[in-house]
């Protein structure tokens, strides 16, 4: 007789029904069954965040050592100019003793010879105008004509070397030695007048004080205009400096930027600029047109423009590459423009610029050159600090380099590991994906253009 089991087996219930999101639940699968995936996923954006800071930081490297060395490149710079300025200092000196004081008695020329000279030169403008000048009373008669009129280029500057008033005058020529300098186009006028028919006036102007002083003058004569030279030519400034001056200089000399060779040095023997090179006298120092601008930046910047001097032919001619307009030398060497060279021997000039009082040895001459030695010290030692900071700088460059490379192969083969992730939640795609590039596209530009 069956008897009923009254231990059975309890029997399984239902399950109750629960209202689980799938997403989670595929987070949960993929955690699950793609733990390593998700581990080397973090690893990738760590490497990203490392690489891209050391490219930032070896950016900001590279941009440090660049500041630094333009820093060092101005102070040099600077220091150059000041040696160049002490040299020529110091070589205008050895230039004046190397020439004797025997020779200096018998080439030096003061105003008064320079005046005897020009009126030794025969009937000119300038002979007449010489004339006119030392004679007071006949000065004073004739207001119209001396009220504008400076004087005669030959008189007008001072230079501290014979050697070079010799080769100044020989560049310039007579015509413009002999030049008379007007202030405006009043003195100009005044100069010479015409008659209805366009002949010239003998009985006035300058023609007329020669006539009262027994000269005829015949023949033209230049005539400079100080607020006429406005107009730039091909060849010739005709026009005022409009630069900035040397600081501190009574003489308001002009700043030029001073030659330098392909290595970044001044050429050897180089003195100065002719236009800087000549003193003008006190009376006319303060002189100004009535735009103004003052006698050197007129008269002498159109007639010498950037005319470098140098102490011998050699040393001229090696300067060749930076010697924009013109050049002499001391010892005769000529260069009137750019490949136009004056050769052969000069026929010796009487007129020429009259030499400065001063021709002793400058004040404080030991100091000077202690100055200088301490400056070229300064020089040697920046330029150790140069080649350091030139070499720190390579060195980052290198290495930031091989960081780009390191980091563009980086984002290739993430790019190639993401593809290849077809069950990786979407979440963690996104959030992978930012990881790998977190950075602006003009500042990744910015690393990848270095």
């Amino acid at each position: 007789m069956f008897q009923p089991n009254h231990h059975q087996e309890p029997q399984p219930q239902p399950l109750a029904v629960m209202d689980v999101d799938q997403s989670e639940m595929s987070i949960v699968q993929w955690d699950g069954t793609q733990n390593g995936g998700f581990s080397q996923a973090q690893s990738m954006m760590l490497n990203s965040k490392k690489l891209q800071d050391d490219l930032q930081n070896l950016g900001l490297k590279i941009k440090q050592h660049e500041n630094n060395l333009k820093l060092l490149k101005n102070q040099k710079n600077k220091l150059d100019d000041s040696i160049l300025d002490t040299q020529v200092t110091l070589s205008k000196y050895h230039s004046s003793a190397a020439t004797g004081t025997e020779n200096e008695e018998r080439t030096s020329q003061s105003e008064e010879e320079t005046i005897k000279q020009i009126l030794q030169y025969g009937p000119s403008a300038a002979s007449i105008w010489c004339q006119l000048r030392a004679n007071h009373t006949s000065y004073a008669s004739y207001p119209t004509l001396t009220k504008d009129v400076i004087g005669i280029v030959a008189t007008l500057g001072r230079v501290d070397d014979d050697n070079l008033s010799r080769m100044l005058s020989q560049y310039l020529g007579v015509e413009t030695m002999l030049a008379i300098v007007c202030k405006s186009y009043e003195g100009v006028k005044a100069l010479e007048t015409y008659d209805r028919e366009g002949h010239i006036n003998k009985e006035s102007g300058i023609h007329g004080v020669g006539a009262s002083f027994g000269t005829a003058l015949n023949g033209s004569f230049s005539v400079i205009c100080l607020e006429d030279l406005r107009q730039e030519s091909k060849f010739l400034f005709y026009r005022p400096y409009c630069g900035e001056f040397v600081l501190d200089d009574p003489q308001r000399r002009l700043d030029l930027l001073k030659p330098k060779l392909s290595t970044g040095e001044s050429p050897p023997g180089f003195l100065g600029f002719a236009v800087n090179m000549i003193n003008v006298e006190y009376m006319n120092l303060f002189f100004l047109t009535s735009s103004g601008h003052g006698l050197r930046e007129t008269l002498l910047y159109n007639i010498f423009s950037r005319l470098q001097v140098y102490k011998t032919r050699e040393d001229m001619l090696l300067a060749r590459p930076c010697i924009s307009d013109g050049a002499i030398s001391l010892d005769g060497g000529m260069i009137r423009h750019p490949g136009i060279f004056s050769l052969g021997s000069w026929k010796e000039m009487n007129i020429r610029f009259p030499r400065s009082s001063a021709s002793s040895a400058p004040s404080k001459y030991s100091e000077t050159e202690k100055q200088l030695m301490e400056m070229r010290w300064k020089k040697e030692k920046m330029e150790e600090d140069m080649k350091r900071e030139q070499a720190l700088l390579d060195a980052a460059r290198h290495q930031f380099q091989r960081k780009k490379e390191e980091f563009v192969k980086f984002l290739a083969e993430s790019s190639s590991y993401a593809a290849q992730q077809p069950h990786m939640h979407p979440m963690q795609q996104q959030q992978q994906q930012q990881q790998q590039q977190p950075m602006h596209p003009m500042q990744q530009n910015h690393f990848m253009n270095r």
